[in-house]
């Protein structure tokens, strides 16, 4: 394990579930990290979860930067300002540009296996929907580093979960979301451990 717990900036954009998980996982010991930071991109019910547990967050909105390049640079910059060592993407729905230094540094939690029911558009109820309408057997989640491209970069881990024959978007999601609170600390646990190695685009865990 690293010396110091893993600074961490959770990226959100709505009810804040995945932050609650986390927090919850280093209070109980069992993820070796501290959260630094939490930016939302609007006024969501997470931001006021974070606010409520006093952690120093704040609604950065894409509307007030002029580009899109501007705007990752100001929340890159607080990163750094923050000495963060990885930054979260919990159901973060803006689009950011991931500068050469946080390169591997950014990790994203999808709501299906990818590379099926991925990319643009297909976030929340609609993986589970679209899975659902394909007749999938199983689905699950995949935790992997983010690049300039929607829902693609190493995959870390993945963790699967059947589909049931009365499953409805909700149940299916409910347990999706038991495996994605799994998925996450143990892949930030696995990087805080310096055991993930990216080779030509392919994540290894050291050891497996």
């Amino acid at each position: 394990m690293s010396p110091s717990p893993l600074r961490l900036a959770v990226l959100i954009s709505g009810g804040g579930t995945t932050l609650v998980n986390l927090q919850s996982s280093i209070a109980d010991g069992s993820l070796p990290a501290r959260i630094e930071c939490v930016v939302a991109d609007r006024k969501c019910g997470g931001l006021e979860r974070a606010l409520e547990r006093q952690l120093d967050a704040h609604q950065v909105s894409r509307s007030e930067f002029a580009s899109l390049q501007e705007y990752s640079d100001a929340l890159f910059q607080r990163f750094r300002e923050k000495r963060v060592d990885l930054v979260i993407l919990g159901g973060f729905l803006a689009r950011i540009l991931i500068p050469d230094d946080f390169e591997n540094r950014v990790m994203n939690i999808h709501p299906a296996l990818i590379p099926a029911f991925c990319g643009k558009g297909m976030y929340g109820h609609h993986v589970h929907e679209a899975v659902l309408a394909r007749g999938c057997k199983v689905s699950g989640c995949t935790v992997h580093f983010c690049d300039n491209l929607y829902d693609h970069g190493p995959i870390i881990l993945q963790k699967t979960v059947p589909v049931l024959d009365d499953d409805d978007a909700d149940r299916l999601a409910q347990r999706v979301f038991e495996a994605e609170c799994q998925a996450y600390p143990e892949a930030i646990t696995l990087f805080a451990a310096g055991k993930i190695q990216v080779t030509d685009g392919r994540a290894r865990i050291a050891g497996s």
